[in-house]
């Protein structure tokens, strides 16, 4: 049975849906563990069986982490993201392959043709300072969430904060905000009103975006409501990185088979990690992942546009200025 969370508030409950450069958004929310229902068996394979997962007590950060905090660690380090630097066909955990410096970037098709339906591209010159490649004059907002971030380089960033990623099931505990066993994040369930609630594709994915939620990308922190723990944008927006290796479901066979690199049955022999939450691709007629329950495989060697990450931490009072 899941316990009733104790929320460190920070003035949330007077709060209206806001952007972090208004200095309104707390940066840290204490969970209360517990118990729940992890899973789902009503969409997708992958997220099933129902387990009961439990989790103790942790901080979280309430958004995603941003483009100027994220900007604030590389200055102060130095850290170079592995868009930013490529890989050598030398390196362990990269492609076996040169790769230059680059990132996957959507790009949506002109139509539904077969030669124009792999939507994504590797970008030369696209990172998390440039999302859309060096040639594009489009450049991210100081609230709006750090993308094309591979897990070591979200790793790179939760380490220099004193955190780390959450596991799935924290990430999952924190993301239903006291629903258990709901489908979605929000008590009510009507298609219509989602574009209230979070950033995700408003149409038929790929070639059709109404963006009636506001944004037809990513959106800045916060532009959407909480959940019912206070936490922003764990559905939709970014995809967002978790510490724990890729399974292809939550048995515990399956998790024994993924190991250490993780296993992704559609590509065998590449190390996973597990993304979580969706992004604002996500419709449902194609990605319905706007969910807490959703889960995805992604390679450790690349980021996209449309990942990013949080952090949490074991103690209620973590490093007072970061991130």
């Amino acid at each position: 049975m899941l316990r009733t969370n104790s929320i460190l508030w920070l003035g949330l409950a007077a709060l209206t849906c806001c952007s972090s450069s208004d200095n309104q958004l707390p940066d840290r929310v204490w969970l209360e563990g517990g118990c729940f229902q992890m899973g789902e068996v009503r969409i997708y394979p992958e997220e099933g069986p129902l387990i009961e997962a439990c989790v103790d007590d942790f901080l979280i950060m309430s958004h995603e982490v941003t483009f100027g905090q994220y900007s604030r660690f590389a200055e102060e380090t130095g850290y170079l993201t592995r868009a930013e630097r490529g890989w050598s066909r030398a390196e362990d955990g990269g492609p076996g392959v040169d790769v230059a410096p680059a990132s996957a970037v959507f790009i949506p098709p002109r139509d539904m043709r077969p030669a124009n339906l792999n939507w994504w591209k590797l970008v030369d010159g696209a990172s998390w300072r440039k999302p859309f490649g060096p040639n594009s004059d489009t450049l991210p907002s100081p609230d709006e969430p750090v993308v094309h971030i591979t897990k070591a380089d979200a790793e790179a960033y939760a380490e220099w904060a004193g955190g780390r990623l959450p596991t799935e099931a924290e990430w999952e505990y924190a993301a239903r905000g006291g629903l258990n066993g709901a489908l979605l994040a929000w008590p009510e369930a009507e298609q219509s009103a989602l574009k209230d609630k979070a950033n995700t594709w408003n149409g038929i994915f790929p070639v059709a975006n109404s963006a009636e939620d506001g944004f037809e990308g990513v959106a800045p922190v916060g532009s959407y409501p909480p959940n019912g723990f206070g936490l922003y944008d764990m559905i939709g927006n970014v995809w967002e990185w978790t510490s724990t290796p890729y399974a292809p479901n939550h048995s515990s066979v399956s998790r024994e088979r993924a190991g250490v690199e993780g296993y992704d049955p559609s590509q065998p022999g590449i190390a996973v990690g597990t993304i979580r939450g969706g992004s604002f691709l996500c419709a449902q007629n194609y990605c319905y992942r706007f969910r807490p329950a959703a889960r995805q495989a992604q390679d450790l060697a690349f980021g996209a546009s449309h990942i990013g990450f949080r952090v949490v931490w074991d103690d209620k009072i973590s490093k007072s200025d970061e991130p």
